[in-house]
């Protein structure tokens, strides 16, 4: 299998079992497919978290079709690409009914703070991010470095503007507690003080 297969290869899997069969099970499960789309207007930091996020999703597999800048060892991106998959997909998973992608303030869901998330509030962020970190390792070009980039300003502006807000509104002190003990997206850093 050459470099660019296994690249096309693990974007396609961490594609379907992320953004299909994920929405699917949550369908199967709740009846509901758990996608809110973009919140708020472009005048909103929320909207521009989305916009960025499918910026992320459209560079991701376009850089495939534009050649590597250099041949870098190939384990610790396959490292990191994998293990931010796996990540992804064990979070997404462990929210159960929670999962969504998106705010609607509409929806009352339960606060999850166990499994991943007794370590960090955000552990599927968490791995997207390493995901795209990986992949920009495995296959290095401007468009690679652009959607791991566009996906870290999506999950910073999602978070601190949207979800953390959300969720302060919708649990109060129960999500002011587990904030002050866990990291936003690594053990230990992101607390709330």
């Amino acid at each position: 299998m050459t470099r660019l297969q296994l690249c096309t290869t693990l974007v396609t899997g961490f594609f379907v079992v992320a953004l299909l069969l994920r929405p699917l099970l949550h369908r199967l499960k709740t009846g509901a497919w758990g996608l809110h789309g973009l919140s708020g207007t472009p005048r909103q930091a929320g909207w521009w978290g989305g916009f960025c996020f499918i910026l992320s999703l459209a560079l991701t597999p376009a850089a495939l079709w534009w050649p590597a800048l250099v041949e870098l060892p190939l384990a610790p991106g396959l490292l990191l690409a994998s293990a931010g998959a796996l990540l992804t997909f064990v979070a997404q998973a462990g929210m159960g009914a929670s999962w969504r992608i998106g705010v609607r303030a509409s929806d009352r869901t339960a606060l999850v703070t166990t499994g991943l998330f007794a370590l960090v509030r955000n552990p599927i962020f968490t791995g997207m991010l390493s995901f795209a970190a990986g992949l920009a390792v495995l296959w290095p070009n401007a468009l690679s470095f652009a959607a791991a980039v566009s996906l870290l300003v999506a999950v910073e502006l999602q978070v601190r503007f949207v979800e953390e807000p959300y969720l302060r509104a919708l649990h109060g002190q129960p999500y002011v507690a587990w904030a002050r003990r866990v990291g936003r997206f690594v053990p230990g850093l992101g607390r709330v003080r």
